[in-house]
């Protein structure tokens, strides 16, 4: 019973399951407590960039990312310090770290791969795995340890055994079915998709294998590939986010010292150096998003493609497919329009920065 490469590599990043495990709030580890200028205090563009953080964690919050993540994404909105819980929360060692360190305990791990079966491997296809996956999500963290272990390889031998006895509905592998296969393994924007198309081609492949990629591996690389994106992209927005609050509130300070500096070309300085930074920062943010929002647009197209031909074929191999790809271009399109929301913000962002840096030269 071979458990399939491409699967194990998905297994290391089954962190990013897509709910199910609540977890328990955690503590922030200690880190240096983060600076946020009081509402009354603060300038037009501190506001705007404190209201996008907040937007930012309640989009974690709503998110497909995983239990813990979104479990501490609520706590910290709901949190009676307000703004500068939300900036804790962003901060290195805070609140999204410590959901992310959780992330990694093997009990998180497990419930995160038989969630992904569950979603990728329909019951019509794969029965026995479906069931089992389904058993150990009810049962205990030992249970869910076993079907990661063994026991999804053993569903998967059983489902292969029971498709090659029934030679009734055995599905035909066409050549121009495995071209397409090679056209995904060698260009298709989603790395876990490409794994996925290798491992169902390698060397001494069967038609069983194409017929396993179209009926659940080509979904499970398609999962793996957005949920990767997803905590790829959120990782770097919260560090932005913090980044940003501190260069932000660096550039207040030194503008209000303007007024009761004794050196005021020093200070002036000073003050249009601090709004640079800021600039800077919000300009490298905003040319990130715009790649992003291209990554999603390829994806959203190929899905969009992909599921065409699905319904063109859905009687014969193509028909598992189907669903998975309507799924995939949903959740690409969300993506990409989510990325051209946030490019828009931290052009917002670059520009305010630049009012700043004219405004301290006087």
């Amino acid at each position: 019973m071979r458990h399939r490469r491409w699967v194990a590599s998905g297994l290391a990043v089954g962190v990013l399951a897509v709910g199910g495990a609540t977890a328990d709030p955690a503590t922030p580890r200690a880190h240096a407590a983060v600076t946020v200028p009081s509402t009354d205090q603060a300038s037009p563009v501190a506001a705007a960039a404190a209201a996008e953080a907040r937007a930012r964690v309640l989009r974690l919050a709503k998110s497909g990312l995983p239990a813990e993540i979104r479990t501490s994404a609520w706590n910290a909105l709901r949190s009676s310090r307000g703004d500068a819980a939300i900036a804790d929360w962003l901060a290195p060692g805070g609140g999204y770290d410590a959901a992310k360190q959780r992330l990694r305990d093997a009990r998180s791990r497990n419930r995160a791969f038989c969630e992904r079966v569950v979603r990728t491997h329909p019951a019509e296809f794969s029965p026995e795995v479906r069931s089992a996956a389904e058993r150990a999500l009810k049962g205990t963290d030992t249970d869910r340890a076993a079907f990661v272990r063994t026991g999804y390889a053993q569903a998967q031998q059983r489902d292969r055994t029971r498709r090659e006895a029934d030679t009734q509905h055995r599905l035909e592998v066409a050549e121009r079915d495995r071209a397409f296969v090679r056209a995904l393994a060698d260009g298709d924007p989603g790395e876990q998709v490409r794994a996925a198309a290798r491992w169902a081609l390698r060397p001494g492949s069967t038609d069983a294998d194409v017929t396993e990629f179209f009926g659940y591996g080509w979904a499970t690389g398609a999962a793996l590939d957005v949920e990767a994106y997803r905590l790829r992209v959120a990782d770097t927005e919260v560090r932005r986010h913090h980044v940003l609050t501190q260069l932000i509130a660096k550039a207040v300070a030194a503008e209000e010292a303007l007024t009761s500096s004794a050196d005021a070309a020093k200070a002036r300085a000073e003050a249009e150096h601090a709004w640079q930074a800021v600039a800077e920062q919000a300009d490298g943010a905003h040319r990130a998003w715009l790649a992003e929002q291209e990554s999603a647009r390829a994806q959203t197209e190929s899905w969009q493609n992909i599921a065409r031909l699905a319904k063109e074929s859905a009687d014969g191999i193509w028909a598992q497919i189907a669903a998975p790809a309507d799924a995939r271009q949903g959740d690409w399109t969300r993506e990409h329009t989510e990325a051209g929301e946030t490019a828009a913000f931290w052009k917002d962002m670059a520009d305010r920065a630049r009012d700043g840096e004219h405004r301290v030269k006087g």
